[in-house]
């Protein structure tokens, strides 16, 4: 689903971490080219020192995926995995993303998502209830893990992000549920 392919440019928004961008980096190769760009600046330190540690250079850029500073039509893939959720804006940061795309390049989408129906009450319970306590006492945040919990809730469903996508441009549109629906990859093309 997200193979890339030697010599192909890759665009990561709110890559903080680096993982995808590391994760990608032997596919591109060489001759291809990787940007981590991020709107939290200590995550994108955080990134981009990952990245040199395992040998990847790269330029980490801060910026806002609502209003990206590159060209249309560059990138042939770009990605956001668990970003998206945070966007006020996520029909515009849809569009730039389908923008700075060139023509049968792909947006690959990765994040959390509506959970299977029968696992629903189980799902709530832990996301509510046992992740904030976890916060609380291994790291000493019980407010952003309350946070994740419903920001996810906050987030749309798969239908309306495929349906978003196409509004934005992106045609083909589709998901793939993982783990239940927990998680869903979403692709669509330029």
């Amino acid at each position: 689903l997200t193979a890339l392919k030697s010599r192909e440019r890759l665009l990561d928004l709110a890559g903080g971490s680096g993982d995808l961008v590391r994760l990608f980096a032997k596919d591109v190769g060489a001759d291809g080219e990787l940007w981590l760009t991020d709107i939290n600046p200590s995550m994108l330190q955080v990134g981009r020192d990952r990245l040199v540690n395992a040998g990847v250079l790269c330029p980490a850029l801060l910026c806002d995926a609502e209003k990206l500073p590159f060209p249309a039509d560059y990138f042939d893939v770009v990605t956001c995995a668990f970003g998206l959720r945070n966007m006020t804006h996520k029909d515009r940061a849809l569009s730039e993303m389908q923008r700075v795309l060139r023509p049968g390049g792909r947006a690959i989408i990765l994040e959390f998502s509506k959970v299977w129906r029968p696992v629903k009450p189980l799902y709530d319970a832990y996301s509510f209830n046992v992740l904030p306590l976890l916060g609380k006492y291994v790291a000493n945040d019980e407010a952003s893990y309350r946070y994740l919990a419903e920001s996810i809730r906050m987030h749309p469903d798969q239908e309306t992000l495929k349906t978003m996508m196409t509004e934005a441009g992106l045609a083909n549109a589709e998901y793939f549920n993982l783990t239940g629906g927990v998680v869903a990859l979403h692709r669509g093309f330029k």
